[in-house]
Order: C-alpha cells, then sequence, then structure tokens
C-alpha cells in the first residue's frame, strides 16, 4: 500500500504532462507575422508655423499583416495599447495615433471587416475600411457573419500626430511606444513599435569679422584717471539663418563672468588686470530699425524674463542683450505675442565698451582687454 500511492501520483503526474505536449502543439499550429514591427516616422524639426494648427501630422506607416493556421481558427484580432482619444492610440504625453485595417483576405478570398467588443460577439460595423477603436476586435466577415478560416491577410496603416506645443524642444527629443496586436483564439500576439523624433529646427548665428571687436592701441593718456572712460562704439553684424521660418529667441553669456565693473545683466566683463583689478565692461546694443528679415517690412523688438513663458510688448526701441531676458523680433507692433517665425535676421550690433579709471588699475606694464561672450539662440 505504501508503494501503490506513489506509483498512482506519478502515473497522474505523468498523464498531465502528456497534455502539454498537445496543447503546445496545437498552439504552434498557428503562426502571426508583421512584414515590420518598427515603425519609424523620423525627425521632425521644430518649424513652428506663424498661425500654424494646434496638431501636426508625423506621417503614415504601412505594413502588412499575415496569419496562418493548419486548421479553420477564429481570427478576431484585438490592438491593446493605451486609449487617447476614442478613435486613437497614446503616443506618449503630447502625441497620438491610429491604426487603420484594410484590404483584408481570406482562404485567398477579399473579405469585409467587422468591429466587435468582443469575441463571438455580431460585428457593429462592417466594412472593407476600418479604423481600429481602443477596447475593441476586428474580425473577417463574410455575408454579414464572423468568419474563420486557416489564412488571413490585411494592410494596416498607422497615422501618427503631435500637438504643436510638442515640436518647441530645445535638444532632441525620441517619443517610443508600443502596442500589442493580439490574435486571441490562437494565443498568438505580436508587438508594434512606434518611433517618432524632434530636433531643433537647424539655426546658425554668426558675426561679421568673427565676433572679434579691436578697440585698437590705447595709452594710460588716452584714459581719465578718477573716472570711466567710454570707447568709440564698434559695429558688427548678426546674421541668423535657419533651415526654415522659426521662432527663435537670443540670449548672451559672459565668459568672463565676474569681472565686470557694475553688477548689471546688460554688462559684460573685460577681464582682469595683473593685480586682478576689473578693468572695464561693455555691452551689446541691437536698434530693431537696423535688423531686417525674410519679407518684413520692419522689425520690432520683444524680450521675456521668464524664459519664454511671457512676453514684453514689442517696440521699435533699441534693447541691450541680457544674461536672463531672452531677446526676439517680430513684425507685428505692440504684440505680446513673442518671435514672430524668422528665417533669415540681419541686423547691427553695437558693442559699447567702458575702462575703468585708470588709478583703480595696474598699468605698470601692457594690460589686455579680454572680454568674451556668446550669443545663444534658444527656441521658446
Amino acid at each position: 500500500m505504501k508503494l501503490s500511492h506513489p506509483l498512482l501520483l506519478t502515473l497522474g503526474t505523468l498523464m498531465l504532462s502528456g497534455h502539454a505536449p498537445h496543447a503546445s502543439a496545437l498552439a504552434d499550429e498557428c503562426k502571426l507575422t508583421l512584414s515590420q514591427t518598427v515603425l519609424d516616422y523620423g525627425v521632425m524639426n521644430r518649424a513652428i508655423r506663424a498661425n500654424g494648427p494646434q496638431e501636426r501630422t508625423l506621417g503614415e506607416r504601412r505594413l502588412s499583416l499575415n496569419l496562418n493556421c493548419a486548421q479553420p481558427t477564429d481570427m478576431t484580432l484585438f490592438y491593446r495599447a493605451m486609449a487617447a482619444t476614442a478613435e486613437r492610440f497614446r503616443f506618449t504625453g503630447h502625441g497620438s495615433y491610429a491604426v487603420r485595417m484594410s484590404d483584408a483576405v481570406l482562404d485567398g478570398q477579399p473579405v469585409e471587416l467587422g468591429l466587435i467588443s468582443a469575441a463571438g460577439q455580431v460585428p457593429e460595423a462592417t466594412a472593407s475600411s476600418l479604423l481600429w477603436r481602443p477596447q475593441q476586435a476586428i474580425v473577417p466577415v463574410r455575408d454579414g457573419v464572423t468568419a474563420q478560416g486557416q489564412s488571413f491577410s490585411a494592410q494596416l496603416e498607422l497615422t501618427a500626430w503631435a500637438q504643436e506645443k510638442a515640436l518647441q524642444v530645445r535638444d532632441a527629443v525620441t517619443w517610443e511606444t508600443t502596442g500589442l496586436l493580439d490574435a486571441v483564439a490562437t494565443g498568438r500576439s505580436r508587438e508594434i513599435t512606434l518611433r517618432a523624433s524632434f530636433a531643433p529646427t537647424a539655426c546658425n548665428v554668426e558675426l561679421s569679422n568673427g565676433g572679434l571687436v579691436d578697440f585698437g592701441r590705447l595709452s594710460k593718456n588716452d584714459l581719465n584717471p578718477d573716472k570711466s572712460t567710454r570707447l568709440s562704439p564698434k559695429d558688427l553684424t548678426l546674421r541668423v539663418g535657419c533651415a526654415a521660418p522659426t521662432q527663435f529667441a537670443l540670449v548672451m553669456h559672459d565668459n568672463r563672468s565676474g569681472s565686470a565693473t557694475v553688477n548689471s545683466e546688460i554688462y559684460y566683463g573685460l577681464g582682469l588686470d595683473h593685480r586682478s583689478n576689473k578693468i572695464g565692461l561693455y555691452s551689446l546694443n541691437v536698434d530693431p530699425a537696423n535688423a531686417s528679415a525674410d519679407s518684413f517690412t520692419r522689425l520690432y523688438r520683444t524680450d521675456s524674463t521668464t524664459q519664454g513663458m511671457a512676453w514684453s510688448t514689442s517696440s521699435p526701441n533699441p534693447i541691450p542683450f541680457a544674461q536672463k531676458s531672452y531677446l526676439g523680433f517680430t513684425d507685428s507692433a505692440g504684440s505680446t505675442s513673442g518671435p514672430a517665425s524668422i528665417q533669415n535676421l540681419t541686423t547691427t550690433v553695437t558693442v559699447d565698451a567702458v575702462i575703468a579709471p585708470t588709478t583703480s588699475l595696474d598699468l605698470s606694464s601692457a594690460v589686455h582687454l579680454d572680454g568674451s561672450g556668446t550669443i545663444e539662440i534658444l527656441y521658446p
């Protein structure tokens, strides 16, 4: 008796394990394939269109689906992904996409497609081309009735969109999301990956003379001993060229931070003398009257101290470059909408330099003006 129980249990285990290969073999009788599993929508440059739509299409991508079984089988297909709307799926936080099935063929014959909410239901809608809805499945339909078969093929078209604000990026960004094609009756599924990249529009910033401003050789007698000396202004030409009309702003960075004789966002340092005394300061000034862009009749300047969240009323008045304030241009007077979309901009930048009183400097040997700054372009 003690031996009979183990033998019976062992036999039962063997019998149960004997069913597993049979079930696996049934599952292997069906095969679900896709012509591609990664759909890449490429790189979208941030080229903002003035008064453009709130949503922009990223394009369409197509793939082929094939479901083949050794025996006639229920061909119900679900597409499982997070819903964005009643007819779209979520493509990260600021995008969506739709999936459409068409050109369905069952066992060599064209068939209609039906939309159902659960396996075994009567189709709610029937057509030769159907938009896949979240939480619903698509089935082949023949003569108004859901049809089974051994071989099913169809074309899938995936169209993606992005909200316009999602394109306002300063750095490259890649979106990626996945959805699951699930042939529930066969136990087969395949994953689809959608990918899209976003990058700022290529804009180049150039200054004439390579950005070099030479005030020449100055002697001690050219400078005031007890008050600052303002040097004659020097002009540079600033050019911004973009691959497409783009909203942009400019901001200045002081590469000699802390060396200006006046602590202000609009003044930049000229370096230090041999005894670490501050040599002076300079500023960069822009007059919209000397600026031109594309086919605009005239330009106005606008600035933002909130990193592009809000903009000052556009004005024709000159303005200095600042370290914490964005500078932009628009063709609309009195506007608070921020920069206009510009492809090519040219403007004069006036450099004003001021030398500290000579009594505060060590001029026992030559002192070099060592100002250095960087103009950065931003996409607010």
